[in-house]
């Protein structure tokens, strides 16, 4: 399987038909099958061949998707990067992938402006936006109107992206993912969630998260249209999903809410939404029911993955995202099986537990990735005989349902983002004057969970909630940054292991939750 297919078959199949819309740019899949193939020559001309690293760094648009379609066209592989790091954090990964060329608009220019000398191994700034171009940067149109090249053809095991996501030591982990890998879990999508030919899908969460990714090569496997937002806002989407007559999104509960409670929102008139797709915290009952209410011909659907899986796991069918009648009770699930993936719940010993019984969540499929870039030992922990181990803590039940009842690995999600409490603790132990530090998730109505620091400081040191806050703005992404701190004079508590018991930490916050995620 290869990436691109989806691309030729569209263009194949659907001409004139419309593929993105953006701005004021409307284009057919005829166009932009021409304008990747004129890109990936672009690309050529500047070096990049098969098995490179290419970056992105920019919020959504119709040239960030032929990006998706222009650097596999060429046997390379794509670094997509979240707008919401942190300049050293981009620095990091940048040099950990070896990028070769990176892209960037002018949300995010000021990036590459910081780092321009600092990353040998990057030869190439190219910059997407209509304005002036940057100094030291080519205009992305510039690529557009070179000749066109031939697809080479890359697919099957070959490394489609690196798609970094944090990690449990302090630093990303890239995850490779194969054009197998992304093509199996785009037609998972198109099975489960029902992309086809009439959809009109709106990309207003960022496409650097594979969560968009799966609905891009989904939407286009079957010839359906790209409607753009750069980033979320509420507005904007109610006024493109009356204006290009959306029928599909995908957004975390916090976003649905944001939408439902909207002062505009009876200004618009959204009813050819059919589909919500939602991930990364359960739905609230009082969202799910305004969102009943306001959205009554849409149906939600909670999907349950990772960037290790590309990410689909499992997907809820829409008829239990209710709260009355006979599918009520199902809502707390996070799903079954996508169509190729295999689901067991194991203990300790990675032996399949009875159904009920609380143990790590597994899954074996061809969507599952190749390994950590660069990290073998990483790999070799949650990768054995074709199974990924993911560090969540759920339940199955008889009939194949999934629950989440807590997290193994040391992670926070947060407003529909993965934190790792290592990277904040480390940023929060390179301030002066900090003995100790630890970082767990709390409870929090609005955003699922929010980050709370408990730090031990040196004898003498006056530390304030508001310096750990700030220091931690210059080292790591702003969504990442504490929301609280607390200080103790104790040393943390600590296992026999010597490691510190978080458990303990949490337990006077999540007294009378039934489990320890929200």
């Amino acid at each position: 399987m290869y990436l691109t297919q989806g691309l030729r078959r569209a263009a194949q199949l659907k001409p004139k038909g419309a593929s993105t819309v953006f701005l004021d740019r409307r284009r057919t899949w005829r166009e932009t099958v021409e304008r990747v193939a004129r890109v990936a020559g672009g690309l050529r001309g500047l070096g990049v061949a098969k098995g490179d690293r290419v970056a992105i760094l920019a919020l959504n648009s119709d040239r960030y998707f032929e990006l998706m379609y222009a650097i596999p066209w060429l046997g390379a592989a794509m670094v997509p990067l979240n707008t919401r790091l942190a300049t050293p954090e981009i620095e990091y990964i940048l040099d950990d992938s070896g990028s070769a060329v990176i892209f960037v608009d002018g949300a995010m220019k000021h990036h590459a402006e910081a780092l321009a000398g600092k990353l040998p191994a990057l030869k190439h700034l190219i910059y997407l936006d209509d304005d002036a171009t940057p100094s030291g940067m080519t205009a992305y149109e510039t690529l557009a109107k070179a000749a066109p090249v031939d697809d080479v053809g890359a697919g099957g095991d070959t490394l489609a992206g690196l798609f970094y996501t944090g990690g449990t030591t302090g630093r990303s982990k890239g995850v490779m993912l194969s054009h197998n890998n992304l093509v199996w879990n785009a037609m998972n999508a198109v099975a489960g969630i029902g992309f086809d030919g009439e959809t009109t899908y709106i990309h207003s969460g960022p496409m650097f998260h594979l969560a968009d990714g799966a609905s891009s090569f989904g939407v286009t496997l079957v010839g359906g249209i790209h409607a753009f937002v750069p980033r979320f806002d509420a507005l904007d989407c109610l006024r493109t999903i009356e204006r290009e007559k959306v029928t599909h999104a995908q957004y975390v509960p916090t976003m649905i809410n944001m939408i439902c409670n909207h002062p505009r929102l009876a200004e618009f008139d959204i009813s050819t939404l059919g589909l919500i797709l939602y991930g990364a915290s359960p739905m609230p009952e009082g969202v799910l029911r305004k969102a009943l209410e306001v959205m009554p011909n849409c149906r939600f659907m909670h999907a349950y993955g990772m960037t290790e899986a590309a990410p689909i796991l499992t997907l809820l069918p829409t008829r239990y995202t209710t709260l009355d009648g006979p599918y009520a009770g199902r809502i707390k699930s996070c799903g079954l099986a996508a169509h190729t993936a295999e689901i067991k719940i194991v203990g300790p010993d990675r032996k399949e537990v009875p159904r009920g019984a609380s143990g790590e969540i597994a899954a074996k499929g061809p969507m599952i990735m190749l390994g950590y870039w660069n990290k073998p030992q990483e790999t070799a922990a949650v990768l054995e005989d074709g199974w990924y181990y993911s560090g969540d803590a759920g339940t199955m039940d008889d009939e194949g349902f999934v629950f989440i009842v807590d997290r193994l690995k040391d992670m926070i999600i947060s407003g529909g983002e993965n934190v790792y409490s290592a990277e904040v603790e480390n940023a929060i132990s390179l301030l002066p004057g900090v003995a100790e530090v630890a970082v767990i998730g709390i409870p929090d109505a609005r955003w699922g969970e929010t980050i709370h620091a408990i730090v031990v400081p040196r004898a003498g040191a006056n530390l304030t909630a508001e310096a750990v806050i700030e220091h931690c703005r210059t080292q790591i992404a702003g969504y990442k940054l504490p929301r609280s701190v607390a200080f103790r004079d104790q040393p943390l508590p600590l296992s026999g292991a010597g490691k510190v018991l978080k458990r303990d930490l949490r337990e006077p916050f999540w007294k009378g939750f039934e489990k320890r995620v929200n």
